[in-house]
């Protein structure tokens, strides 16, 4: 195999694949902007690093011009963010994809998009499954949505053999904790892990199916291994469905004085969310996903060990 491209691998997802896939022995390019990745999480670590945005299809062409596969994960993430500055997720979302599109159906490679599972939106019916309908709620999953459509037209058009998984919560070690947009239970611990209170929009008892960073590298990779590809996205969530409250009370037990503040709901959250895992263990049966109890457990202990190389990096702009 030749070189593994990675979009926005000084993220979180990213970094933590970047990683699996060196301790695999592949060689790996990692394309990123640096706008809320970290050029600290690549340190000493043995990969090429091409700084660039996605949204320079010149720049990106050249870029992955020798890989094989490309994992697409860069993005402008944020559902708050996107609300505040929707042209810019646009523009990296949707033309950054089309760019990486374009660029493989030049050389051939295989790419695996990395969606989310905010592409249901206003769509209620629990559990989701792959063939349910889609209505998002905000520029950032309308921006996912139009990059699955690239992904299955490029597919059909040009043979392109591509794969589109949905995450729904992915949470781990090297996920950011100190901005504005950060995902919530990094969040919560590094405040906690500073005695300052924890805020909840709503009232806690809305749900996610959280997924451990580790269940989902090894999935990715098992897809780049069996040059998987599916004409439909797959859901990368394995079921669980965990609110709001029962998360703090798996944190109370790391922080037995946490407080919360409640606060109003925020415009465009989705309510509850958990996957029909259904597809995911057809297609992965040889993949055990960390239990939440489990995840949580590694995931406090590695911001108090390491916790402090990934705080504090630059703002996010918007």
């Amino acid at each position: 195999m030749g070189t593994i491209a990675v979009t926005g691998g000084a993220g979180f997802v990213g970094t933590n694949l970047v990683r699996a896939l060196l301790n695999l022995n592949y060689e790996v390019k990692v394309l990123d902007d640096f706008s809320t990745g970290l050029t600290s999480n690549l340190k000493n670590i043995d990969c090429q690093i091409q700084e660039l945005s996605l949204v320079d299809a010149k720049k990106v062409r050249a870029a992955v011009q020798d890989c094989d596969y490309i994992f697409h994960l860069g993005a402008r993430g944020s559902v708050p963010r996107s609300i505040k500055n929707p042209r810019a997720t646009m523009d990296v979302n949707v033309m950054g994809t089309l760019n990486i599109l374009e660029s493989a159906r030049e050389t051939g490679a295989c790419v695996a998009f990395s969606s989310s599972s905010s592409v249901y939106g206003s769509n209620t019916f629990m559990p989701k499954n792959e063939k349910m309908w889609t209505s998002p709620l905000t520029p950032y999953a309308a921006s996912k949505l139009s990059g699955e459509a690239l992904i299955t037209s490029y597919a059909q058009s040009f043979d392109i053999n591509a794969i589109t998984y949905r995450f729904f919560n992915v949470f781990g070690p090297w996920q950011r904790p100190d901005h504005d947009y950060a995902a919530v239970i990094p969040k919560w611990i590094w405040k906690l892990m500073h005695n300052h209170k924890i805020e909840v929009y709503g009232d806690g008892n809305q749900s996610r199916d959280f997924t451990y960073i580790d269940t989902v590298t090894s999935t990715l990779i098992e897809g780049m291994k069996k040059r998987m590809k599916h004409p439909n996205p797959i859901n990368l969530a394995f079921g669980s469905r965990i609110t709001l409250n029962q998360c703090i009370d798996e944190l109370r037990l790391k922080f037995p004085n946490l407080t919360v503040d409640f606060l109003p709901e925020r415009a465009g959250d989705v309510k509850d969310s958990q996957n029909d895992p259904s597809l995911i263990k057809t297609l992965f049966p040889t993949i055990e996903p960390v239990s939440f109890s489990n995840a949580i457990e590694k995931t406090y202990q590695w911001f108090q060990d390491y916790g402090l190389i990934i705080a504090n990096g630059p703002k996010v702009l918007d």
